[in-house]
């Protein structure tokens, strides 16, 4: 049925999706500016955003216009951010960049970002995210940036092997709230920031390509000597990883000097 309708069609059949025509009535949904066209909409943008939602699905058919309209797309960049979303808005195939900062959403589907093959970046920070799904950020063949940070989340799920940038600080993560051996594979990450948790350890195995590791302000009491080096391999050396941040942990780093014999740069953290 939507396929079959325009968008002035699609519009008009909906009473609550009216523009006030005395604010709106030189406006045009698409020409004028679509921006303009949402500020006079006595219905909130959350709302709207269901209510295509909705219809798009009755059709069968996932559309890209009512997220566009809802939110900014420019290219193939999709920008959501502080519209009061409490989901992941349907993206348009062709998505590389997604935005949906300072929103309420709670929860990451698995089917949120299904058949997303162009997605690069997903920036989800300011949330309130607890629960994600397993195979939520798995399947996403093209995924580099991740950035979850200022959230509730307790469990990272699997995440795929192409990312080169992590940040999931200031969430609720502690002992089991990553899996083991989480970023063995990851042979391209570079970036990985876990501040402001409840982490009592270091993640390991650390991948070759890591150049900055913060782990601020966590629950980190102990380190082991191959943490970062090879104690059986005196000639190695971990060139890459110059940025390693530990301050606000209860550890002590110079109970471990030969831990640091491999890296350009001791980290910054406590050593008394």
């Amino acid at each position: 049925i939507l396929s079959g309708l325009t968008f002035n069609q699609l519009i008009s059949s909906m009473p609550c999706l009216q523009p006030d025509p005395w604010k709106a009535e030189r406006l045009h949904p698409l020409g004028g500016g679509i921006a303009q066209w949402f500020e006079h909409w006595p219905t909130k943008p959350r709302v709207v955003s269901s209510i295509l939602e909705e219809a798009t699905e009755g059709s069968g058919t996932k559309i890209s216009l009512p997220t566009c309209l809802l939110c900014t797309c420019l290219g193939t960049t999709v920008y959501c951010d502080d519209h009061e979303l409490d989901a992941v808005p349907p993206l348009p195939k062709k998505t590389t960049y997604f935005y949906s900062r300072y929103n309420r959403i709670k929860k990451i589907n698995k089917n949120d970002f299904a058949n997303q093959n162009n997605l690069k970046r997903i920036d989800l920070t300011s949330n309130f995210i607890s629960e994600i799904d397993e195979d939520a950020f798995r399947e996403l063949p093209q995924l580099q940036e991740l950035v979850l940070r200022d959230n509730k989340i307790r469990q990272l799920p699997e995440l795929p092997p192409t990312l080169t940038f992590i940040d999931v600080s200031n969430n609720r993560l502690g002992r089991k709230g990553i899996k083991e051996e989480a970023f063995k594979d990851m042979v391209d990450l570079h970036h990985l920031y876990i501040t402001d948790n409840n982490l009592d350890h270091i993640p390991l195995p650390l991948p070759e390509s890591l150049q900055a590791l913060h782990l601020q302000n966590n629950n980190i009491q102990e380190m082991h000597e191959d943490t970062f080096c090879k104690m059986k391999d005196v000639t190695y050396a971990r060139r890459a990883l110059e940025d390693i941040r530990l301050d606000g942990n209860p550890i002590n780093l110079s109970k471990t000097p030969s831990a640091y014999m491999c890296l350009p740069r001791l980290p910054i953290g406590s050593l008394i």
